[in-house]
């Protein structure tokens, strides 16, 4: 019993190495994507702005900040890390920083207004005519794929608002907020192998240690001279 409970200590102490030398390799490639990202962010160096008070703020205005906050959190649903905003590191580094960067370019674009001029008249595939002219029109927070196309004055204005730079940064901002919560994980699971590998090491080496010292007990047992009868 006792040389079993040893080899399984030993299985565990190999098995233990094999999880710390694990975690060890996944921090140190997370620390390298980590780098990478800090400077990627840096040579862009796009940084939120903050008012005096610290306060987030978005062309000066911390309500407008907040309503930009709102659609991430409530329409995206996403989980803001408030202390990813940082008013003494205004660089855009972290997941939260990239998705409230991606909310900016949305917002803006959802409650735009774009000058659309028809120079002609034009008779849509209903028969509505749509007079020559300069139209005013209010994106309303149409995304994307919400505009009537149909409608002349809509689709010139889904192109306007909606454009191949808006499309670009927002994919661009989506990479780097995957990237961070990615290596962020990695760190993570790094943490985890390292602490499953320590407690797998420390329990066998405590196992090898406890049966030998057993062990040696009993073969000094074995060693003592049987006692002669008188």
């Amino acid at each position: 019993m006792i040389g079993r409970i040893q080899k399984l200590g030993v299985v565990l102490t190999v098995l233990g190495f094999v999880f710390v030398a694990g975690g060890a390799f996944a921090f140190y490639k997370a620390s390298e994507g980590m780098t990478s990202l800090q400077a990627y962010s840096a040579a862009q160096d796009v940084k939120l702005s903050y008012n005096d008070q610290g306060q987030l703020v978005d062309r000066g205005d911390p309500a407008q900040a907040q309503a930009i906050l709102s659609l991430l959190e409530k329409d995206w649903g996403y989980p803001v890390v408030a202390s990813d905003l940082n008013p003494a590191d205004p660089l855009v580094n972290t997941a939260t920083e990239y998705m409230y960067q991606m909310a900016v370019i949305s917002y803006h674009t959802l409650h735009g207004t774009q000058t659309v001029v028809l120079p002609e008249d034009v008779t849509a595939a209903d028969g509505t005519v749509y007079k020559a002219g300069t139209y005013e029109f209010a994106v309303d927070g149409r995304y994307w794929s919400d505009f009537d196309r149909s409608n002349p004055i809509e689709a010139a204005a889904r192109e306007k608002a909606w454009t191949g730079t808006a499309h670009a940064l927002i994919a661009n901002l989506g990479v780097g907020t995957v990237t961070a919560s990615a290596l962020q994980l990695g760190l993570g699971l790094a943490g985890l192998f390292a602490g499953t590998g320590l407690f797998a090491l420390m329990t066998g080496l405590g196992l090898v240690w406890a049966t030998r010292a057993a062990d040696e007990k009993r073969t000094k047992l074995a060693l003592q001279p049987a006692p002669v009868p008188a």
